[in-house]
């Protein structure tokens, strides 16, 4: 199989169509960003997501999306494990930063770090963290798949935030023959927009009927999973979304594509009244706007001026190819 996230249709033929456990209290599905569970009166949410790190710092990209991915479903995210694999060769000082690292961003988002797992395998190359967040959720829980026709597709902050940030701090060096280096250092900043907790929280009390946080694979990607889950259509105008110059920069240095990059810190939301909600995220200095529409047919079409094509199948993220 191809490296990293496996792709919809290996998901649902090789995995999803082997859990045969059902429980009506808990909701998830291919293309959501996290599992739904009732418990006393009260819903939860659950994600979890990998990362393989390059240095400690790094976790917190891993920490970032879990959580992300938890408030995706209307939730205040409240817990995080954290599981590392390691390799052999690793100093006791590599796994006390990470862990001092973990900690930090978890505190960032008022999370509590309830424990995990820790482990030195041969099996391991690199050091792999996998965390999961738990979060609860009131009145405003969204289940997946609520995006209706005729909403409006609005979209938080910039997109490719998450793959410019990992590439200017991996590559710098490469980069900054390339473009001026104040860009660089910018990118490398784009790490303190990876939460979309706050929009998230503003979404929910503004009765958005889907959240859907971008990451691996891009806008694309999203976008695609936006509406399959829903079972719906989409138009969007290219020339709407939100993109940093920096993240075009970085792009084309790379030749790959800024539709395609990791965008951990961008959210997509559908309401009813998109104009409404990016008046209500701007009125607390978050940037964000309407990018399309939700429609009754099946076909996800991206327009740009008089181009339209249609959205492909979630592919690997551009960053795989670096």
């Amino acid at each position: 199989m191809k490296v990293g996230k496996i792709s919809e249709s290996v998901l649902k033929r090789s995995v999803i169509k082997y859990i045969k456990s059902k429980n009506d209290n808990i909701k998830s599905g291919a293309g959501s960003d996290c599992a739904i569970f009732s418990c006393g009166g009260a819903f939860f949410t659950q994600s979890v997501h990998s990362f393989a790190l390059k240095e400690p710092a790094e976790i917190l990209f891993a920490v970032m999306k879990a959580a992300n991915n938890a408030a995706c479903g209307g939730a205040v995210p409240v817990m995080a494990t954290v599981a590392l694999l390691l390799p052999k060769e690793t100093e006791e000082k590599m796994l006390q930063e990470i862990m001092k690292e973990a900690d930090k961003a978890a505190d960032a988002l008022q999370m509590q770090i309830a424990g995990g797992h820790t482990e030195v395998s041969e099996s391991v190359s690199g050091v792999m963290a996998v965390v999961t967040v738990t979060g609860i959720s009131g009145e405003d829980v969204l289940f997946p798949g609520g995006a209706k026709a005729g909403q409006d597709v609005v979209a938080s902050k910039w997109i490719g935030l998450e793959g410019t940030a990992l590439l200017a701090r991996r590559h710098g060096d490469r980069l900054a023959e390339r473009i001026p280096y104040h860009m660089v250092k910018e990118a490398e900043e784009f790490a303190s927009y990876l939460s979309v907790l706050p929009e998230a929280a503003i979404a929910a009390k503004s009765n958005v009927s889907a959240m859907h946080d971008v990451s691996g694979g891009g806008i694309f990607a999203a976008l695609w999973e936006l509406a399959e889950s829903a079972g719906v259509g989409l138009t969007i105008d290219l020339k709407k979304i939100p993109v940093r110059q920096e993240t075009i920069e970085v792009c084309e240095v790379f030749g790959i594509s800024p539709y395609e990059l990791l965008s951990g810190g961008c959210l997509l939301m559908t309401s009813d009244n998109g104009e409404s909600l990016v008046q209500a995220l701007d009125a607390v200095h978050i940037p964000a706007a309407v990018i399309g529409k939700v429609t009754n047919s099946h076909d996800r079409i991206v327009v740009n001026e008089e181009e339209r094509r249609f959205l492909e199948r979630p592919q690997t993220d551009a960053i795989i190819k670096i």
